[in-house]
């Protein structure tokens, strides 16, 4: 019983030691600096606009080396269905085979991939329409840009409503808001990068600046 008490109060006297309230530690990462290899794949464009959403271009690294085409591709299927990354089932046919032939090994004159190229520009010269046409909710969602904004308030970037007065004083605000999205960047909101859509044609880039300004 006295070697227990005697414990008891050695614990006691190490913990009424230490400082009432911790103060909390903040720690600052390095910048980001991984890029993704590039490529004339059209899957390329694709992970350069949506991969970085959720993690760096150097978590590719640290899949296993020589992946094939259908291995690569079931692996953006699963970021789709368990991790409900915003990528629809062409796109996850298409990062696939940029995956398989940048980092795993397939050949871009593989039959398989070389197919879906040719789908993807027939696919890009069905789909041409005028601005007016241009669903502005339809490419909010498919280019996940809610996923990191919200009209009135911040998410992991600045709410549009937050974009629209910053650019109200610039002179050209459509044209630079909408060079701004293509070319996507970091530093004029916080250190988050925001992932280029340079996938997006003139006047679909165009549209989302308006929608934004008009917030």
């Amino acid at each position: 019983m006295m070697k227990i008490s005697i414990a008891i109060l050695g614990l006691a006297a190490t913990f009424s030691a230490l400082p009432a309230t911790a103060e909390p530690v903040e720690i600052m990462l390095p910048a980001d600096t991984s890029t993704l290899l590039e490529s004339s794949l059209p899957g390329y464009t694709i992970a350069l606009q949506k991969c970085g959403i959720c993690h760096s271009a150097d978590y590719i690294n640290f899949q296993p080396p020589g992946l094939s085409l259908a291995q690569w591709t079931a692996e953006m299927g699963k970021m789709q269905h368990s991790y409900g990354a915003p990528l629809g089932e062409e796109e996850i046919n298409l990062l696939g085979a940029y995956l398989a032939v940048t980092y795993g090994s397939a050949k871009a004159t593989d039959v398989d991939v070389q197919a879906l190229t040719a789908a993807e520009k027939a696919s890009k010269a069905d789909s041409v329409t005028d601005e007016g046409a241009i669903d502005v909710q339809a490419l909010l969602t498919a280019n996940a840009c809610m996923g990191c904004h919200a009209i009135d308030h911040r998410v992991v970037g600045p709410g549009f409503n937050e974009v629209a007065v910053k650019y109200a004083s610039e002179k050209d605000a459509p044209a630079k808001l909408a060079a701004s999205i293509q070319r996507g960047g970091a530093g004029k909101w916080g250190q988050v990068p925001m992932p280029p859509m340079s996938n997006l044609s003139d006047a679909q880039l165009q549209a989302l600046a308006d929608f934004v300004l008009a917030q």
